[in-house]
């Protein structure tokens, strides 16, 4: 049974299609990692990440694959080649058709993307921090689901918590990057205070890219405070606002 306090999409997937986002609540690990790190690259203990990631396991009843994310646009079949997929795989975004694998994203002020198709067929997660997200790593899953059945499937999609738009500043570089892909994606920044800085609209920037892709159905992460990795410091891991920080995940799996 998965810990109250996680998040359950509200998304209509189909019945055989399961997902939750962990937060900081129902792990081992101390201090700035307190308490449910699922990261083992932050030099945390790793007999504590161990440990948290198997309570991750028994509480889903599914096994979860961790990437090794590189802020790319790469996509893996977990279950293509069961024996040569295994955690640490460098992508940043999976897919998958078979039952209890878990696609498994981790963040901690990224936004993590959770996909399926209303066949329940296919489920697939991507890691989109802005680099990979101007690169295209969205679009990149999405094809995923093309040869998935006959035809055009609908694929839904729900935008877990990230960084929100009054704590994201970024240069011009990174507004310059979108709005040469989409000239509309200039009304997802906003000046900030600081001079030559802007404030970017993460979750926005992820629906006009969806929307672009042919997904229309797309849940989750509004923008608001609550869904800021940087304003719920008891709730979420945030790497802008504490500099070293645990790693919680976005999960989604067949059942």
């Amino acid at each position: 049974m998965t810990d109250p306090r996680w998040l359950v999409p509200a998304w209509p997937a189909p019945p055989n299609v399961r997902a939750v986002c962990t937060t900081r609540d129902g792990g081992v690990s101390q201090g700035r990692y307190e308490s449910l790190n699922l990261g083992d690259h932050v030099a945390d203990d790793g007999a504590h990440v161990a440990q948290n990631r198997s309570r991750l396991r028994a509480a889903i009843g599914a096994q979860p694959v961790f990437l090794q994310q590189v802020h790319g646009t790469g996509v893996v079949a977990l279950d293509a080649a069961q024996d040569m997929v295994r955690d640490g795989t460098a992508a940043d975004a999976c897919t998958a058709t078979t039952v209890g694998l878990a696609c498994t994203i981790m963040v901690a002020d990224c936004l993590p993307v959770l996909f399926t198709d209303e066949a329940g067929e296919r489920v697939a997660a991507a890691h989109a921090g802005w680099r990979g997200l101007a690169g295209g790593v969205l679009e990149q899953t999405a094809r995923s689901f093309a040869s998935s059945t006959d035809g055009a499937p609908k694929v839904i999609a729900w935008l877990g918590p990230c960084i929100g738009p009054k704590a994201f500043e970024v240069g011009p570089e990174v507004k310059a990057a979108f709005e040469a892909h989409a000239p509309e994606a200039a009304a997802c920044f906003q000046p900030s205070a600081s001079p030559g800085k802007w404030l970017a609209d993460l979750p926005a920037l992820a629906r006009q890219r969806l929307r672009a892709a042919g997904i229309a159905a797309v849940y989750g992460n509004d923008g608001g405070d609550s869904w800021c990795t940087v304003a719920n410091p008891s709730r979420f891991f945030s790497h802008r606002r504490d500099g070293i920080s645990g790693r919680f995940a976005a999960l989604v799996w067949k059942a």
